[in-house]
């Protein structure tokens, strides 16, 4: 009789497989969702950035800032549109400031600039024309 030659894996082998695979999963997976607040923050600050540049270019031609009624791909408006997933909540122009706030899936960002009122929600250490988010 020759001795059998059988080829596989054994049931310890495969429940140590097991075990390593969740041990790297419970790592990885709080990670991630870091990773993924941190990218809406960062597309959150970049909407508010583009605002910021909008709302210049605006007040250079009207002479006063925009508000959301102002807003649109249409002559005459304030051309501004969030990225996806992001919607734009909240938007006050007068002649001396303005202020807008982007809602982004982990939260809200912001800013204000000149005379106008901080928008609710943002830290109060802020100064004027810096984006933040919270």
């Amino acid at each position: 009789m020759q001795p059998s030659s059988k080829k596989g894996f054994t049931l310890i082998e495969l429940l140590i497989v097991v075990v390593i695979i969740g041990i790297l999963a419970a790592v990885a997976i709080p990670k991630f969702s870091k990773t993924k607040d941190r990218a809406a923050r960062a597309s959150g600050i970049t909407d508010i950035r583009n605002l910021a540049t909008s709302q210049e270019a605006y007040y250079a031609d009207s002479n006063r800032y925009a508000t959301i009624a102002d807003t649109g791909n249409v002559p005459g408006r304030m051309n501004f549109t969030t990225s996806a997933g992001n919607t734009a909540l909240a938007l006050t122009g007068t002649t001396t400031g303005w202020s807008g706030v982007v809602d982004i899936q982990s939260g809200q960002c912001g800013i204000y600039h000149g005379a106008a009122a901080r928008p609710a929600g943002m830290p109060v250490t802020i100064p004027s024309g810096v984006p933040v988010c919270w």
